[in-house]
Formats: C-alpha cells, structure tokens, sequence
C-alpha cells in the first residue's frame, strides 16, 4: 500500500468550512504513516495540448477542464482535457511581462462552487500582486473574466526572482511564494513581502495565528519560492530555486528561516531549517510540486526532469529519483489529477529554452 496525497495546489482544495489549519512540518509523527516504495514509475498518457505560449500557472477546474495562464500574453485559456480544445477566457488588465515576470500563479476560491472566483498572480509595473476575477463561461470566448479585484498588492518585483505560485490551503487560506526580486537582503527581512511564504485570507489579510503578529509571513529565507504542495496529512511543502550550488524541497514548519542568502542547501547552523531534498541547480531548477501516490513530484526546468521524492513523514524515504530527463525540454507546474495522475506543463517558450513543433504542453502521467 502507498501513502495517499491530498489535491495539488493549482486548484481549489475542496476543503469544507469546518477544515482543520494545515499542520506544520513538525506536528505529526512519520511512525503510523504508510511508506510509498523507494522506487516508482512515470508513463506518460497522452499529450492533452500542444501550442501553448508560456504557460505558467494551471487550475483544474471541478466541471471539467484546465485553467492555464500564460506568463507573457497575459491571458487565461481553458483547456479540454479530453480534446485539447482552447477557449480563451481573456486578457487580465495590468500585467506587466518583462524577464521572469507577468500573468504566474492560478487558483481557485474554495467557494468556487458558489462564487466561480479564479485567483491569480502576476506581475504589475510596480509590484508583484495576487487578484481575483470571476469567470462565467456563458459569456463570449476573450470576455469570460470579469473585472480583477485587487486582493494583495506590494510584493517585490524584478526581472528575476518574482516567485508567483499561489494556492489555497486545506485550512482554506492563500498560501503565496515570493521571490526576493534579486535583492538578497529582502528575505531575511520579516517586514518585507520578498522571499517569503505567504498566508493570507481570501480577502488578503495576515491569516489568524500566523508566526508573527499582524504579519502575513508564515515563513521567511527563501529565494525564489516557485512550488507549493500539501500532503494527505495537510503538512506543507516547498520548491525554490537555489543560487549555484543548491535547489531545495523544503517541510515548512510557520516562523522558521530556510537560510537565504547565508545559507544555500543544508547547513550544520542550527538558525536555519535544512531541505529535506536538494539538488544541484543544472539537474533541477524546479518549478511546480505536486504530492501524488505517496510522493512530491517536482518539476525541473533547466534540469529537464521531472522528480520523485517518496516521503515518510517530512522526510525522504529513499533518493530522488528522476523521469522524463531531456524528453520534453523544461519542465515547469505539476498537478494532481486524481489518484496515480498527474498533469505537466512544459515551459520551451519562454525565452530559455528550445522550442520544438508543438511546444508548449500538457502532458498526463500515470505515476506510483
């Protein structure tokens, strides 16, 4: 038997009113867990779509379909999973795309039964900001997005560095990874928005019993924080681009310091909370984390693979092992669709990588 994983971020969480706060990295004992085996498969499926501009955040959508966002056009597409077909919901107004920046991270309101509510990311001329819009799929292809409501603004921008994943918790609060834009000081900075882990309401304040008062950080010495993942035991865990030497999977445990820029990978300085996985950055560069069968899988971009890290408690319970390495070029968001699947977006286009016909595109696996 392997060790279940709840839904991965980019969508709604499914969670009730009533949902429990995640639990922090710390909080639970591995003993009574089930330990997925130490090695595991990836078959790829099928290609869902192809001819994607650099897609970057994807939302499932619980009536069908994908909600992808493209970083430099600006605009959200719903996929069909079963055709491929794309209808463009529209362009959402203020994004600034230049370098690492422009339309990242999608979500969806877990009341977005109710209020149809898609929340997203992205890169202003001023800063980085996480809106909402609703979306009503009886209006015309290119005007299904209503007006952006502005839920958090302010966050650091740069050409580099500018974070962007968001997704709502099973404690149904807004997670947010930063980047510190370039500026190292800036994540050792618990007043400043950069090189953090967000935790904020749907409406964008500092979420109840976060570390520090009247503080939205939940966690703070990070660099440029790209994925966000929870498992089936609501425990937190995080992807982040090391510098030259070290990438990292991080357990988030609320108040801790991972390190930047003192510390790159792990480090014997007690201050500082050490990854439960690193990589070096030419075989990682990760994006996009999903937990699946047991696993966080974990995107790599300049490394071209996709990574397993089977877990026991917030540990690794075996080596990393790699899949897909060189197949499909860059690899940047994971998500879980369902049980042994999972979706994988390719990121070619976005100025760093090697297009070829088709790019970019979704790719199911099946995976254990």
């Amino acid at each position: 038997m392997t060790a279940a994983c709840s839904s991965d971020a980019g969508g709604s969480s499914g969670a009730s009113p009533s949902a429990s706060p995640s639990r922090t990295a710390a909080a639970a004992s591995p003993s009574a867990e089930m330990t997925p085996p130490a090695k595991g498969t990836v078959e790829v499926v099928r290609t869902v779509a192809e001819g994607l501009n650099t897609p970057w955040g994807l939302a499932p959508l619980p009536e069908g379909g994908l909600l992808v966002a493209s970083r430099d056009e600006g605009t959200i597409t719903r996929v069909d999973p079963e055709t491929g077909r794309k209808t463009e919901l529209g362009e959402v107004p203020g994004v600034s795309a230049a370098g690492e920046g422009g339309l990242l991270g999608l979500a969806l309101s877990p009341d977005y039964a109710s209020d149809h509510m898609v929340y997203a990311y992205f890169t202003s001329a001023s800063d980085n900001r996480v809106v909402r819009m609703i979306y009503d799929p009886a209006r015309p292809s290119g005007d299904q997005l209503g007006a952006p409501d502005t839920v958090f603004k302010g966050i650091p921008k740069g050409m580099i560095h500018n974070g962007g994943r968001i997704a709502f918790g099973p404690d149904r609060l807004l997670y947010v990874g930063t980047g510190e834009s370039g500026d190292r000081g800036l994540a050792q900075d618990k007043k400043s928005l950069g090189g953090k882990i967000l935790r904020l309401t749907a409406e964008g304040e500092p979420a109840a019993g976060n570390p520090f008062p009247d503080s939205p950080v939940y966690s703070y010495g990070h660099r440029n924080v790209q994925g966000l993942a929870w498992d089936a035991e609501q425990r937190l865990f995080a992807a982040e681009f090391g510098q030259d030497t070290w990438d990292e999977l991080n357990a988030i445990v609320p108040g801790a310091d991972y390190g930047w820029p003192a510390a790159e990978g792990k480090t014997g300085d007690p201050k500082f909370r050490n990854p439960m996985a690193q990589w070096h950055t030419d075989e990682a560069s990760p994006s996009g984390i999903a937990c699946a069968e047991g696993s966080i899988w974990m995107a790599g971009l300049r490394g071209e693979r996709l990574w397993r890290v089977p877990l026991r408690g917030t540990a690794a319970s075996a080596d990393p092992q790699a899949f897909l390495e060189g197949e499909y070029g860059r690899l940047r968001t994971v998500v879980s669709a369902g049980g042994d699947k999972l979706w994988v977006t390719t990121s070619n286009t976005d100025g760093r990588g090697d297009p070829e016909p088709g790019d970019d595109r979704i790719l199911e696996l099946e995976v254990t």
